[in-house]
């Protein structure tokens, strides 16, 4: 009897797949709706919990640093376990936290809250893991998993649009708890979608352990590095406690990182990481977080203010906000349903990719002189958008195109830990920068600088643009369409 063509089973996987992308899609529209219902109501939080409006980036910290832990751990579960079954994991802590927003009485509980919701990171991730594994055997694995990316990531940003307007047209006519309730009933709708619509695939199950020595390191590395940024929001840039303490998280991260190189089954491949076709996508996830995650309250608080009470800011409301964020992410979704247009027409995904950091970067640069006016803010958002769409589409798919087979999860898991961290670091030193006072009392002035802001868009342009130089250090293979052969790291 002859041997099966292939042709026919690459037909079947690309048909499975369409089913598949599908449901997934579902569990990316909950994404968008976490992602953009709560960025037009912020400063309504900030009043509901009588904190500084500077603070709220402090919710944002806690929770890029909670994602930040939960991502190597659940990427790496779900090489052993089944990425099917820690997307319902996640998607349950993620449904908890949302409950617990809707009722957290005061700053504390709301940060606990919020932190706990960041299980949701780990999502997209998981789900081009997923779609990576199943299209092994089409024949065209990396391009199908770009492909698969571009529909997940532009679905999310349409639902990052409904969630933004709905919020901000609800806001003046709904009780806060009420609010804050709806994102958690989309989330515990999902679980159910997840549970019914996707199937485990065959060969998941890998077997292996969790570096828990790893985990705890790191664990420690981050929260040291955290309470040294809390210390110099409490007592100043002059604070030598607060630099001493970051400075001995460098020294814990160290550890960890040699720890991990000598482990067998790490909780974070630093060997993978450190590879030639790994740590420029890496580190240009790490610094892509630091726009893309950490100047969200910013310019949202910013658009808020009103310019004739501060003498800056765009006055604008919450549902005006709202329309704001939803012509923003439509230039996001045009990014990531465009990348595979825009990288045949660039000759390359590198090209692409490097252009995407550079139109981040140049939006966020034209903030300095131009922030006056709502066209302003639109042209710069929208050129910042274009960039973002399409990193966020490719970055997991570049990523996973550079790992062996079996690594595919930790691989893809790494660009969101690193973009998350990134993420959470920029948020803390943000909300160093747009806190007038250097201190949490109730009776201090609540608003921010302009100088502040001023900062925070310089540090997302020069971000940005490294990102940019660190791609160009990547080889070529690492964007190549040629499956990373299983068991080896390329070096």
């Amino acid at each position: 009897m002859s041997a099966t063509s292939p042709a026919p089973v690459a037909q079947s996987a690309v048909k499975g797949l369409a089913a598949i992308v599908g449901f997934l899609v579902l569990v990316e529209f909950a994404s968008g709706i976490l992602q953009g219902y709560y960025t037009p109501i912020y400063p309504q939080i900030a009043e509901h919990l009588s904190i500084h409006e500077g603070d709220i980036n402090w919710f944002e910290a806690a929770q890029l640093i909670v994602s930040a832990l939960c991502i190597p751990l659940l990427a790496r579960l779900g090489d052993l376990i089944g990425h099917k079954k820690v997307l319902l994991i996640s998607t349950a802590v993620t449904a908890v936290g949302s409950w617990w927003l809707a009722f957290a009485p005061g700053f504390t509980t709301f940060l606990v809250g919020w932190a706990i919701q960041g299980a949701y990171v780990v999502w997209l991730p998981l789900e081009i893991a997923i779609i990576h594994r199943r299209t092994r055997s089409s024949g065209r694995q990396e391009l199908l998993t770009r492909r698969g990316a571009a529909i997940l990531v532009g679905s999310l940003e349409l639902a990052v649009i409904i969630g933004a307007l709905t919020s901000g047209l609800l806001v003046d006519s709904l009780d806060m708890n009420v609010l804050l309730a709806m994102p958690a009933v989309v989330v515990t709708a999902v679980f159910f979608v997840i549970l019914a619509g996707i199937e485990q695939a065959p060969g998941d199950d890998t077997g292996g352990g969790i570096d828990s020595t790893g985990l705890a390191l790191v664990t420690v590395a981050l929260g040291v590095l955290m309470g040294g940024l809390v210390w110099l929001r409490l007592d100043g840039g002059g604070s030598l406690l607060g630099w001493l303490t970051i400075v001995v998280s460098f020294g814990v991260f160290v550890a960890f990182w040699r720890f991990e190189a000598r482990h067998p089954e790490p909780i974070v491949d630093v060997k993978l990481f450190s590879s030639s076709a790994q740590w420029p996508v890496q580190l240009t996830a790490f610094l892509f977080g630091v726009p893309v995650l950490g100047g969200q309250i910013p310019l949202s608080t910013y658009a808020q203010a009103d310019p004739a009470v501060r003498g800056y800011g765009l006055g604008a409301d919450s549902a005006f906000i709202s329309t704001l964020i939803g012509l923003y992410v439509v230039t996001l979704a045009i990014g990531a349903f465009t990348l595979p247009l825009t990288t045949r027409l660039l000759g390359g995904v590198r090209r692409a990719l490097v252009v995407a950091c550079c139109l981040v970067g140049v939006g966020y640069l034209l903030w300095l002189p131009f922030h006056d006016h709502t066209w302003q803010a639109l042209i710069n958002m929208g050129i910042a958008g274009l960039g973002s769409g399409a990193l966020v589409a490719a970055l997991p798919a570049a990523a996973a195109a550079a790992a062996p087979p079996e690594r595919t999860g930790i691989a893809t898991g790494m660009t969101n830990g690193t973009k998350t961290v990134g993420g959470a670091i920029a948020s803390a030193i943000f909300a160093i920068a747009l806190t007038a006072t250097g201190s949490l009392d109730a009776t201090a002035e609540k608003v921010a600088p302009l100088s502040g802001y001023l900062t925070v868009w310089a540090v997302c342009a020069g971000a940005s643009f490294l990102a940019a130089l660190a791609l160009l250090a990547a080889p070529k293979h690492a964007f190549s369409d040629t499956p990373a052969s299983s068991g080896v790291i390329p070096g």
